[in-house]
């Protein structure tokens, strides 16, 4: 019976979960499971203006979900194969290197 319980309340998470994905607004909860925060590390972020968020009243936070995923995509690292390209280009644009 125990098994059964804690299966149905691992259902009941993982339903829970996946309204994340498709909710265009999130509220605070919600934006801190969806980027995997602390709630602290969130806060710090909204007061710091680090993080873009709504207050609509001037209490509650707000999270637009694809502004968020922009967030989360931001200062991607270059491959090494793309930096070694970049350089092969700069230094044929320059005429350092003749092919």
């Amino acid at each position: 019976m125990d098994e059964i319980i804690e299966r149905l309340e691992n259902l009941q998470r993982l339903i829970e979960s996946q309204g994340i994905y498709t909710k265009e607004v999130l509220n605070f909860n919600e934006a801190c499971q969806y980027l995997e925060l602390s709630q602290s590390h969130l806060y710090k972020l909204t007061s710091a203006g680090s993080i873009p968020h709504y207050k609509p009243n001037g209490k509650k936070l707000y999270f637009k979900r694809t502004e968020l995923e922009t967030w989360l995509l931001r200062n991607r690292n270059s491959t090494q194969e793309e930096i070694d390209q970049r350089a092969a280009d700069y230094l044929i644009k320059k005429g350092r290197v003749k092919l």
